[in-house]
């Protein structure tokens, strides 16, 4: 029996969650997510595109000795170059709620995303290219560093890839947190690649739930928990809109795998509560 794109999406989100953290693939499987939403696109060029900037790094790495041998100054303006320069590649700060700035088919399309989804680029780049790098869960805006053996660089991509030093990251914090917000380093830690993803769609999440398309957010977060079926609020979430949607017998399923990862504390009370009313309705 033929599949649909849809299909084969999900069972490479599948199997994606059953890989360690290292042997995921942050562009391939942003695609597979992408798919799902976009169906009919041709997301064999995005495929295709994603190789053509991976060899781009390559060659960067290739062509400057310095970068290669380790100046991350050097290394963020090759791999600035590539995608922001040659490529066109910018934040979409004019349509910054556009779904499509979440989903990489989108992304490539119209050379522009949110600040994760173009850090998944840059993330992509950088490994193909031998540069250790990982993304920083900053508060309300998405980050990039290139690590080295003295410490790390950390990037602003959705402004094309500019340098932030510690006044310009406490600035950029303040105007997010406000005035007494400080920079800590806990706000720097690097993100695993799973946490990465996830943030890419919890976008798509939180916009459907402002639209108020709960089935829709329902179906993201499904997806969601194909990638990280340990991810214990996913499943609490889930069954949470199983609930509102009245899919009550669904709404048991996911909340006894919550419980099954999270058995104790306030919230384990409040779902074992909440389970007791559910199946009340059933009887």
């Amino acid at each position: 029996m033929a599949t649909s794109p849809q299909d084969d999406a999900r069972a490479a989100l599948d199997a994606a969650g059953t890989l360690p953290e290292t042997e995921l693939d942050l562009a391939a499987v942003a695609l597979q997510f992408a798919r799902i939403d976009r169906p009919d696109a041709d997301w064999g060029a995005v495929a295709a595109h994603l190789s053509t900037l991976a060899r781009a790094a390559v060659a960067a790495a290739i062509a400057d000795r310095a970068a290669d041998a380790g100046e991350l100054e050097r290394r963020r303006a090759a791999l600035a170059g590539i995608l922001h320069d040659q490529f066109g590649y910018r934040g979409d700060s004019e349509s910054y709620d556009d779904p499509a700035n979440a989903n990489l088919i989108g992304v490539v399309e119209r050379r522009r995303g949110l600040p994760v989804a173009l850090g998944i680029l840059w993330l992509h780049m950088a490994e193909a290219a031998g540069w250790p790098a990982h993304g920083i869960d900053f508060p309300g805006h998405f980050l990039v560093a290139l690590q080295g053996e003295r410490g790390q660089l950390v990037v602003d991509v959705f402004d094309g890839g500019t340098a932030l030093e510690a006044p310009a990251l406490r600035a950029l914090l303040k105007r997010i947190e406000g005035e007494k917000a400080e920079l800590q380093p806990a706000l720097l830690a690097p993100m695993e690649r799973r946490a990465v993803l996830l943030r890419l769609q919890n976008n798509i999440k939180l916009r459907r739930l402002r639209a108020g398309d709960l089935a829709a957010a329902l179906d993201c977060t499904e997806d969601m928990l194909r990638l990280a079926p340990e991810a214990a609020p996913l499943w609490r979430e889930a069954g949470m809109m199983n609930h509102r949607l009245e899919r009550i017998g669904a709404a048991l399923s996911c909340l006894d795998r919550y419980l099954t990862l999270v058995p104790g504390g306030d919230s384990a009370d409040r779902v074992r509560l909440l389970m007791d009313e559910l199946r009340n309705r059933l009887n």
